[in-house]
């Protein structure tokens, strides 16, 4: 069993500043940095065209207000689209561009596979940009994970879940951190998730309450949509 080293706490903007901002934007991610946040969590798909995009959901309605989903356009095509909200508006990215603009910040990046056929295109652009130091790959879908580390075994990986039950078999893969649903952190979970080897970081914050339950526990890290609330409560604790 791997033993666990205690490891710098990430206040990981989810989406970027996403409580705020087009989520997976250019826009949102600087806003988060900006707010103090020393990670970045962001979503992987590909286009028609197989150009990995940072897309979080199925289907563009939510986001851009637009009929289909990333795999149903190219590139090109989907620069046609607005990411909104709160009257904000930004376009949606390619992978390797955020790689450009923010791969070489002093952050901790969380990418997320999102869609499938993904995991090899990922894995040679973070190859491409020095990341193997910097990141930890995770997925809800652990034949994303196997398919990925059995390509790329120097990275990091964890699993998205909302089962601790899967912590043995993590251990088994050698993954790196578990990613529970913030409602299952605590004192207690984390301090056998550490014995067992593994960094635990949360997903699913959804409020205040939440973020300082989690913070409190001696996690390692959340994803967290409001990362200038999350270094506020840090900085008074």
């Amino acid at each position: 069993m791997p033993e666990y080293t205690p490891r710098q706490f990430v206040n990981y903007a989810h989406r970027g500043a996403s409580e705020y901002l087009p989520e997976n934007t250019f826009i949102s991610f600087y806003t988060g940095v900006y707010m103090g946040a020393n990670g970045i969590e962001t979503d992987v798909r590909l286009t028609k065209d197989g150009v990995p995009v940072l897309f979080h959901d199925d289907t563009l309605k939510r986001v851009t207000g637009e009929d289909g989903a990333v795999e149903d356009f190219s590139f090109a095509e989907l620069q046609r689209f607005n990411v909104t909200k709160n009257g904000y508006t930004d376009k949606i990215t390619s992978f390797e561009d955020f790689l450009v603009h923010f791969g070489f910040r002093n952050l901790t990046f969380a990418i997320e596979l999102k869609g499938a056929n993904a995991e090899h295109i990922t894995a040679d652009l973070l190859r491409k940009y020095n990341m193997a130091d910097k990141c930890v790959v995770t997925s809800f879908q652990m034949d994303y994970l196997k398919k990925f580390a059995a390509y790329a075994p120097e990275f990091k990986t964890g699993l998205l879940t909302a089962n601790p039950d899967t912590a043995d078999e993590l251990v088994k893969m050698g993954a790196w951190e578990i990613c529970p649903v913030a409602g299952l952190v605590t004192p207690e979970s984390v301090q056998k998730w550490h014995s067992m080897g593994l960094g635990v970081r949360a997903w699913g914050v959804s409020d205040e309450n939440l973020m300082k339950q989690v913070y409190d526990s001696g996690a390692d890290g959340m994803t967290v949509n409001f990362p200038d609330k999350l270094v506020e409560y840090m900085s008074e604790v």
